[in-house]
């Protein structure tokens, strides 16, 4: 990794790093748009079509849906230490999003007033997991749990089978152990176009939701017209602070797991000491050597890996703010005292005993995380992803008095007349 200072990391670097969620989809833009349009208009006949294409599979006699005795031979093809990891992460996840359920709030501003919300969830649902290189049945729970929790109805799953035409057995246990209503084995863009516009097998969703590649990604903006989508998902990230309390071991190991998830990944260390820097960067490269010079870890650390040298903690926070990281890690000795200067994270990981794998997998916590600096703005994936709010007013004759002035004197103010005599109506009612 590369050791620079505070000062040319910021002069050289920031800029590119802050703009890094500008998303470049001109070379897939018009394919995808292609494959959108033409699920939009022939439906399963489409799906079929680039299914062979793509994946090559032919589901005519298989089908598009995946059904139940499929889903329960899946449970065969896992060892029990799987099946055990992934429901006791489901367990987590449960824990985690119970409390923030809420069924909404009323308050009254006064006697006579009162006003409030409802919380009403979506109608349906559409998770899309990815099945190629990479597969990530933690992702399946982490989405679909919390939208089950609140009281989607429908919740459906698309993932891309395999050259036997099967989805991996892992996506299908998860998608069973959160409640998922029905799985269907179509991936890619033609798999969110399918969601956004429904076909003859697979329902229309209000919502879409997963991570997935560069078309999936396309398609998802492709559709947003049509339906709500979670924020586009791009490399993973993280920064760790640290002081020269920190454990140089942890420190590079978890800088390394994140580097393996994508060569794009961004991973950044700041530290205010020279000798953590250098005993964590002489790690590495140990750590590296039994890592072929051609694999993702590489590629990332090459691309994205950076150890910045910053003059105190406080430099430190204010970088880390700036970069907004999907991840932050906190490696110092009083960890809590660093963690009130973040402000912009998709989830903080305080002390040496919280690695980010924790986060990512059975802590409970949701790992679908804003990347690329949204985190400035967006929040990780939650319960609040999969409902709407509902406000209400409930006035008695005495709080209508009181608002009624008012009222009547902004309407008329915008030249609202209706608005105004709405109000009068009952003014004289009330009178009479």
């Amino acid at each position: 990794m590369k050791i620079i200072s505070a000062s040319k990391f910021c002069e050289e670097l920031l800029s590119n790093i802050m703009n890094r969620g500008v998303l470049n989809l001109s070379s897939v833009k018009e394919t995808v748009k292609k494959i959108v349009d033409s699920v939009k208009r022939e439906g399963d006949k489409a799906l079929i079509e680039y299914t062979a294409k793509f994946d090559g599979v032919d589901l005519t006699e298989i089908g598009l849906k995946v059904h139940e005795e499929e889903i329960s031979r899946a449970y065969e093809c896992l060892d029990e230490s799987e099946l055990r990891a992934l429901e006791e992460a489901s367990e987590n996840i449960k824990f985690f999003h119970k409390a923030q359920l809420s069924e909404g709030f009323s308050v009254a501003p006064f006697e006579g007033v009162t006003i409030g919300q409802k919380y009403v969830p979506l109608s349906s649902v559409g998770v899309y997991a990815p099945g190629g290189k990479k597969l990530y049945p933690s992702t399946v729970l982490m989405c679909a749990i919390p939208a089950k929790l609140v009281g989607v109805k429908d919740l459906i799953l698309c993932s891309p089978p395999s050259k036997s035409g099967k989805v991996n057995p892992r996506i299908l246990v998860a998608a069973d152990l959160s409640s998922v209503t029905d799985v269907f084995r179509i991936g890619g863009a033609q798999a969110i176009a399918a969601m956004a516009y429904g076909t003859e097998s697979i329902p229309k969703v209000e919502k879409i939701v997963g991570p997935g590649n560069i078309y999936v990604t396309a398609a998802k903006l492709e559709v947003s017209r049509e339906v709500a989508i979670d924020l586009p998902a791009g490399p993973t990230e993280i920064v760790i602070i640290a002081d020269g309390n920190a454990n140089e071991e942890y420190v590079a190991l978890d800088l390394l797991a994140q580097a393996e998830h994508d060569e794009n990944a961004l991973v950044i260390l700041l530290t205010n000491s020279k000798s953590l820097a250098e005993k964590v960067n002489n790690r590495i490269s140990t750590l590296l050597r039994r890592v072929d010079r051609e694999e993702t870890v590489w590629k990332s650390l090459k691309n994205n890996g950076f150890i910045v040298l910053v003059k105190d903690l406080e430099e430190a926070v204010k970088l880390s703010n700036l970069i907004a990281p999907e991840h932050v890690e906190i490696l110092t000795e009083n960890p809590d005292e660093v963690f009130k200067g973040i402000r912009n994270a998709g989830a903080v990981f305080l002390g040496e005993f919280s690695p980010v794998a924790l986060g990512d997998y059975t802590s409970g916590l949701n790992h679908v995380l804003p990347t690329g600096g949204y985190a400035r703005v967006y929040s990780g994936l939650s319960i609040r992803d999969f409902i709407k709010s509902v406000n209400f007013l409930r006035c008695t004759p005495m709080g209508f008095k009181r608002l009624k002035r008012s009222t009547v004197k902004l309407a008329l103010m915008e030249d609202l007349r209706f608005h105004a005599e709405s109000v009068d109506v009952r003014s004289e009612e009330d009178e009479d």
